[in-house]
C-alpha cells in the first residue's frame, strides 16, 4: 500500500501528541511554583511587620510614604485603609483590619496570607531568605539550560514579522475574544507569550532579586554600588514590592489563560511534556 492511499484513511480532524516542554523546563517550572509561593507568603509576613513604602534611602515612622497599609481607631471600631500617594482607600476585613480568633485586629495583610500565620518577622524572614536562595539557584539552572539547548532562540526569541504591530494587534484581539492557536500555530508559543515570558525571565524576576540582596545589610557591604543604582533601600524595598505585585499579577493571568485554553491539557504537558492539538490533515 502506498503512502499516499495509507494517508487517505486517515480521519480529519486528529488528536495528536507533540513533546512541548523538557524535562528540565517542567522540573524547574514546578520548583518556582513552590519557590515563589512560600516567597510571597513569608514576603507578606515581612511586610506586616512595617506596612508602609518609602523612596530614597530613608524611611521611618512619620515619614512621607508611598504606600500605607494600616487601621484607624475612630468611634470605638477599628478600621482598615490602603494610603497610595495620598489617597485613602478603606480596606476593612482585607487590609488593614481582619479577623484573628473571631475580633478585628490590626493587621496589614490577614494571617491567612502569611507565613507563619502570626507575626513573627523571624520566622518570616527565614522561611523567605531559604526559598529565595532555592529560587535563584533554580532559576540559574533553568537560564543556563535555555541558552545552552537554544530554548531561548527556538522558542522564546519573537520572530521579526511577530512584532508588526498588526501581527500584535491581530493576537491581542484573539486573545480578547478567548480564541486560541490550534493546529500547527498551537505547536508554539505566539508573540503574546514570548514577550511577556521575556519580560518575566529578563525584567521581572532580575528586578525582584536585585532589589532583594539591596536589602541585606551584608550585600550592600560587599556590593555598595548596588543601593545607589537604585536610589537608596527604601527605594529598593519599594521595588520589591512592586515587582512582587507585577509577578502576582502575572500569575493570575497565567493560570487563567491555562483554565481557559484547556485546564487538563496544559496541565499534562508540564507535568508529561505531551501537548495535545488538534491536526486538520492537509489542504486541498
Amino acid at each position: 500500500m502506498s503512502a499516499n492511499a495509507s494517508n487517505d484513511n486517515v480521519q480529519y480532524p486528529r488528536t495528536i501528541f507533540i513533546r512541548r516542554h523538557s524535562v528540565v523546563t517542567r522540573l524547574t517550572h514546578w520548583l518556582n511554583v513552590l519557590c515563589l509561593s512560600f516567597l510571597l507568603l513569608s514576603g507578606l509576613q515581612i511586610f506586616n511587620a512595617h506596612p508602609e513604602l518609602y523612596w530614597g534611602h530613608y524611611g521611618a515612622n512619620g515619614d512621607p510614604a508611598v504606600l500605607t497599609i494600616g487601621s484607624d481607631d475612630e468611634g470605638g471600631n477599628p478600621g482598615g485603609f490602603v494610603r497610595i500617594a495620598g489617597l485613602e482607600i478603606p480596606t476593612t476585613g482585607v487590609l488593614g483590619v481582619s479577623q484573628v480568633d473571631g475580633q478585628q485586629a490590626s493587621r496589614a495583610f490577614p494571617s491567612w496570607a502569611t507565613i507563619p500565620s502570626f507575626q513573627d518577622l523571624a520566622a518570616g524572614r527565614r522561611w523567605h531568605f531559604f526559598f529565595a536562595w532555592l529560587f535563584v539557584i533554580n532559576g540559574i539552572v533553568y537560564l543556563g539550560f535555555s541558552v545552552l539547548s537554544g530554548h531561548f532562540r527556538k522558542n522564546l526569541a519573537p520572530k521579526p514579522h511577530e512584532l508588526s504591530p498588526r501581527h500584535l494587534g491581530r493576537e491581542i484581539l484573539d486573545h480578547a475574544r478567548l480564541r486560541f492557536p490550534e493546529g500547527e500555530e498551537a505547536k508554539h508559543y505566539n508573540a503574546l507569550q514570548k514577550l511577556t515570558y521575556l519580560a518575566v525571565i529578563v525584567i521581572l524576576l532580575p528586578l525582584m532579586v536585585l532589589t532583594g540582596l539591596t536589602m541585606s545589610p551584608g550585600v550592600d557591604a560587599a556590593f555598595p554600588a548596588l543601593v545607589e543604582i537604585f536610589g537608596g533601600r527604601q527605594s529598593a524595598r519599594t521595588i520589591h514590592f512592586i515587582t512582587a505585585s507585577g509577578l502576582v499579577i502575572f500569575v493570575i493571568v497565567h493560570v487563567a489563560m491555562v483554565v481557559l485554553s484547556g485546564t487538563w491539557n496544559n496541565i499534562r504537558s508540564m507535568i508529561t511534556g505531551r501537548y495535545a492539538i488538534q491536526e486538520k490533515g492537509p489542504q486541498s
